[in-house]
């Protein structure tokens, strides 16, 4: 099947003859549905905390804070914005001179709201000689837009939504990335006043993303009396995956076997490379302001609190356990934690004898631990918290896309309208066994989660396969904590007008 360019080509990207071939299975059988118990809610599943308890865990995690711990967090940054423009794309590509849509109105009648107005009037005039309401007086609207969006302006069309400039304040305007860099100082300094950050970019952005640092980085510093460590890394080749066509063999263009970038699922192997102890998780596009912050470093802190808080628990039980030296009594101690706080159920358990029962418990204890927080659903729900079954039998929490729920079963399309949270990807991870050692996270992926989708390449249909994806099967064999957070922690920007929207003036 393999030609020697083909060897050649796979040597190159780190990639073995036999992990295509598995890939190429995946074309064959497809990937099987997850079988759900129950959408995860407030009365199973999902912690929602009084004010006393958020105030316990809070402090739970300024207290760990004041330890040699260390702290990341980590952020995908590596996606183009091109998707936020979508609409300004077509009104550039279309036969018309003025703004129809009510999308294309709303951004010409408030684009002095933006953060970038200022730059985007400097483009205007320097390559059009005409400032933007000069410009739109004479009906120039599309020249306003190539400016904002192509190269000879500020080239926001082909930038990552790191570089755009999304907040106005009153002595300067933040880009996303810079609003990354607060929000660090902000929840996630240790007893040093360090904080370090990470970026995932993509190759050709990184020296760009390297830049901003350099500018900005000593502001923020003096702001917060921190120090920043801010590392960068790109997405390995070697996660790429083979496109495949309607035979299910490779796809070749121009004879070369054709491969895609195995979706953010692929950023595990980042993941998996950083030293840390604790790391939060979070999207690029999902700040605000500084006026809306509080919840935002509140619900950070809190959930913060809950992980420190139940690695605890585990560290001290699996300590037990390997000691030997438990009771029966505790071992039920130690079921109803994983029950009760873990949220793990085995039908079977009652018929393992105390020692079958202990190395079951430590299997379960002895893993990566993340606590994810979740929104309450306010419109049409969407890839969540759910309770699915595992391989073994056992049922535990698990973030699910539609995808990977079979909508031809009517009670888990049930389960699925139902369900009452979405996930807003707000994740702290727990990285670490109790010896402080790192887990391999590779070895906690599911690959019967991945993801197959149509695309194609010059005109001819192919197929494209995702990784398991970052927060759902790459995760998939981790203990997973849902926790209640508020809708005003989730403001992600998915097109430009949605930094018009309060939340992010």
């Amino acid at each position: 099947m393999f030609t020697q360019e083909d060897i050649d080509l796979l040597a190159r990207k780190g990639i073995t003859p036999e992990k295509v071939e598995t890939q190429l299975e995946c074309f064959r059988t497809g990937f099987p549905f997850l079988k759900l118990k129950d959408s995860a809610s407030v009365k199973y599943g999902v912690m929602s905390m009084t004010e006393q308890e958020a105030d316990h865990y809070k402090e739970v995690w300024n207290n760990y804070l004041n330890g040699d711990k260390q702290i990341l967090k980590f952020v995908p940054a590596s996606g183009a914005a091109s998707r936020m423009f979508k609409d300004l794309f077509e009104f550039l590509d279309s036969n018309k001179n003025k703004p129809e849509t009510a999308f294309e109105k709303k951004f010409f009648d408030t684009i002095d709201k933006f953060a970038f107005y200022s730059d985007l009037d400097a483009a205007c005039i320097k390559n059009e000689g005409k400032s933007i309401k000069e410009l739109m007086e004479a009906g120039e609207y599309k020249s306003v837009v190539a400016n904002l969006l192509e190269e000879k302006g500020l080239n926001y069309g082909n930038l990552p939504k790191g570089l755009l400039k999304f907040h106005s304040y009153v002595s300067d305007n933040r880009t996303a990335m810079e609003e990354h860099l607060v929000e660090g100082a902000l929840y996630a300094a240790n007893q040093s006043g360090i904080v370090n950050l990470h970026f995932t970019v993509s190759p050709e952005h990184e020296p760009l993303f390297k830049a901003l640092v350099a500018e900005k980085v000593k502001q923020y510093e003096d702001m917060f009396d921190v120090k920043y460590d801010i590392s960068f890394s790109v997405q390995k080749s070697s996660t790429d995956t083979v496109a495949a066509d309607s035979e299910n063999n490779p796809f070749r263009d121009n004879g070369k076997m054709l491969f895609r970038p195995g979706g953010h699922g692929a950023l595990i192997e980042n993941l998996n490379d950083i030293d840390a102890d604790v790391v939060f998780v979070k999207n690029i596009d999902n700040v605000v302001p500084d006026k809306f912050k509080a919840d935002t470093v509140k619900f950070k802190q809190i959930i913060g609190g809950v992980l420190i808080d139940l690695q605890t628990s585990i560290f001290h039980y699996l300590e037990l356990l390997e000691s030997g030296k438990y009771t029966h009594e505790q071992l039920i101690e130690i079921l109803y934690f994983t029950q009760n706080s873990l949220f793990l159920k085995n039908p079977d358990v009652k018929n393992l004898e105390d020692s079958e029962l202990a190395l079951y418990l430590k299997g379960k204890l002895e893993r990566p631990l993340r606590v994810c927080g979740m929104v309450k659903n306010v419109g049409e729900p969407g890839g969540g918290p759910f309770l699915a079954y595992n391989e073994d039998g056992t049922i535990s929490c698990q973030i699910l896309e539609s995808s990977q729920i079979d909508m031809n079963d009517a009670q888990s399309v049930e389960f699925f309208k139902n369900s009452t949270h979405f996930n807003p990807v707000d994740l702290v991870c727990g990285v670490k066994d109790k010896a402080g050692n790192k887990y391999d996270l590779l070895k906690y992926v599911d690959p019967k989660t991945g993801f197959i989708s149509l695309k194609s390449k010059n005109g001819k249909e192919l197929k494209a396969l995702e990784l398991p994806g970052l927060w759902n099967g790459a995760m998939s064999d981790w203990n997973t904590i849902f926790v209640e957070v508020p809708i005003d922690t989730f403001n992600p920007v998915k097109t430009v007008n949605d930094l018009l929207r309060d939340q992010h003036q």
